[in-house]
């Protein structure tokens, strides 16, 4: 069962942003897209390396590895290499703290 795990505040992420973090077990990206926090498992489908090595380019996220993008709101492959997507996580805001819902 996934739990809801506090994993930032929402001024630890400024608007075009990201932090890699712990969500439980559980490797993420933090993204905030104008103020939209969307999280992402911190593994690149392609090559299993860290996509919080990359960046953030507005709704898409470079793992810089191989130039894999991928859709920060669904986890989809924008291109190759990638063909899988990459997990996504709930994200809900409660008082200013940002919590996940992995495991």
């Amino acid at each position: 069962m996934a739990d809801w795990v506090k994993v930032a505040t929402v001024e630890d992420c400024p608007p075009g942003e990201f932090r890699a973090l712990a969500a439980g077990r559980e490797r993420i990206v933090l993204c905030n897209v104008d103020g939209d926090f969307h999280a992402l498992q911190d593994r690149c489908s392609h090559e299993d390396l860290p996509l919080s090595n990359g960046d953030l380019e507005g709704t898409e996220f470079l793992c810089i590895h191989h130039g894999a993008r991928f859709d920060v709101c669904t986890g989809r492959a924008l291109c190759l290499p990638a063909l899988r997507p990459v997990s996504v996580y709930d994200v809900e805001i409660r008082d200013g703290d940002v919590y996940v819902r992995a495991g």
